[in-house]
C-alpha cells in the first residue's frame, strides 16, 4: 500500500544524466513508496533495450547535427525528444505497481486543460486517435517503473528526420507515416505548456493517490552515484553493443512486436548474433544471443534452443512460442 508519494523534476536537458537520475530513484524506491519523476532531453533519440541503434536511427545525422543517442533500460521502440516533450517516470516497488493508476494521473492532468484522452493498445495514450504518449515499462528484483513520453510541442519534423521506421511497423498499424499518427497536445489546447502541464501532474499525482507530495530537489539525490551511472549511459558499449560482421539477417513482425536477428556463421555453427526487438517485454530477447551461439545454423537446432528457455512470464512463453514457429516456417 502506497504511504508515501514523492515528486521531483530534473534540473537537466543532458540525456545520459535523466537516464542515471531515474536509475537512481529506481533502485532506491521505499517499500512503500511511489515517485512521480518529471524530466526532459535535448534534441535526442532514445531506443529501447534491445533495439539496433543503426537500423532504428539515422545515428551519423543525429550526431552531426550534435544530437544524442541514448539507450534505455526499458524495452519497446525509438522515440525522438526535444524540449517540446515532457517524460515522466513512475517509481514503485512491484507489489505496488499499478499502471491504471498511474495512467490516470495523466489522463487526470491533461483532463484539467479540457482535453479528453485515453488509453490504447499496448503503450500508446491517445487524443482523438491521435497518440501523443508512448509508455515502456522494467523491472529489476521488486523495483520497477512505468515511463513515457508526453508530447507538447515536439517538432514532428525532426521527428521523422532521424527515426527509421520500418515499412512492417507502419503497415501494422494502418498508417502511411509516422507523422500521421503522432500529435502535440499544442493542437487541441494553446494553453498547455510545459510548467503548466508539470503543475497538473503534480495536482492530478496528489488527487489519485491521495496524499500529499514530498518534494525532492536533484541536489539531494548521492550525486556520486549518479554520476557513476551517467558514466554508464554514456557509454559506446552501452549505447550501441558489440557491432556484428553478419552474413545473415532474418526479421518478423509478431502482434507484440518486432524481432531481428542479424548471424555471424562459420563452419555452419553460429559463431556470432545479434537479436534485436522493441518489444516491451526484454528478459527473454537477451537471453537468446548466449543460448544460440555455437549452435548449428538450421532451423531444428536453433528452434530446440530457443523452446528449451524455461520462462515465467505468459507474454514471454506466447513471445518464444512465435518466434519458434516464425523460425520454423522460414529458409534459412
Amino acid at each position: 500500500m502506497i504511504e508515501k508519494i514523492t515528486y521531483i523534476e530534473s534540473t537537466h536537458t543532458y540525456p545520459y544524466n535523466n537516464l542515471a537520475i531515474e536509475e537512481h530513484l529506481l533502485l532506491n524506491c521505499g517499500k512503500n513508496e511511489c515517485i512521480l519523476y518529471l524530466w526532459q532531453n535535448r534534441h535526442t533519440v532514445v531506443i529501447g533495450r534491445n533495439q539496433n541503434a543503426w537500423k532504428e536511427c539515422l545515428v551519423d545525422k543525429l550526431e552531426e547535427d550534435e544530437g544524442h543517442l541514448v539507450r534505455r533500460l526499458s524495452g519497446g521502440g525509438a522515440v525522438y525528444h526535444d524540449l517540446g516533450n515532457l517524460n515522466f517516470t513512475f517509481l514503485v516497488t512491484k507489489e505496488n505497481y499499478n499502471l491504471d493508476k498511474q495512467l490516470q494521473v495523466i489522463i487526470k492532468a491533461i483532463d484539467k486543460f479540457g482535453v479528453k484522452a485515453e488509453k490504447s493498445g499496448r503503450n500508446d495514450i491517445l487524443i482523438e486517435g491521435r497518440k501523443f504518449s508512448g509508455n515502456a515499462y522494467y523491472e529489476t528484483g521488486n523495483q520497477c517503473y512505468h515511463h513515457g513520453t508526453i508530447m507538447i510541442d515536439v517538432n514532428i519534423s525532426e521527428l521523422s528526420k532521424y527515426l527509421t521506421v520500418s515499412k512492417q511497423k507502419l503497415q501494422s498499424k494502418g498508417v502511411e507515416s509516422v507523422k500521421s499518427r503522432v500529435a502535440n497536445l499544442k493542437e487541441f489546447n494553446e494553453d498547455i505548456t510545459v510548467s503548466s502541464l508539470k503543475q497538473a501532474l503534480l495536482e492530478a499525482f496528489e488527487e489519485v493517490y491521495g496524499l500529499k507530495a514530498e518534494i525532492v530537489a536533484e541536489k539531494d539525490l548521492d550525486a556520486e552515484d549518479v554520476k557513476k551511472r551517467k558514466e554508464h549511459f554514456e557509454s559506446w558499449k552501452f549505447k550501441f553493443g558489440k557491432k556484428i560482421d553478419f552474413k545473415h539477417e532474418v526479421s518478423n513482425r509478431f502482434e507484440w512486436g518486432e524481432v531481428l536477428f542479424q548471424i555471424k556463421v562459420n563452419s555452419g555453427l553460429i559463431e556470432e548474433i545479434g537479436v534485436f526487438s522493441d518489444s516491451l517485454k526484454t528478459e527473454f530477447i537477451i537471453e537468446i544471443p548466449a543460448l544460440l551461439r555455437g549452435s548449428a545454423y538450421n532451423r531444428e537446432e536453433i528452434c530446440k534452443r530457443i523452446s528449451n528457455i524455461v520462462l515465467k512470464d505468459e507474454t514471454e512463453e506466447k513471445m518464444k512460442k512465435d518466434i519458434v514457429s516464425w523460425i520454423e516456417s522460414i529458409d534459412l
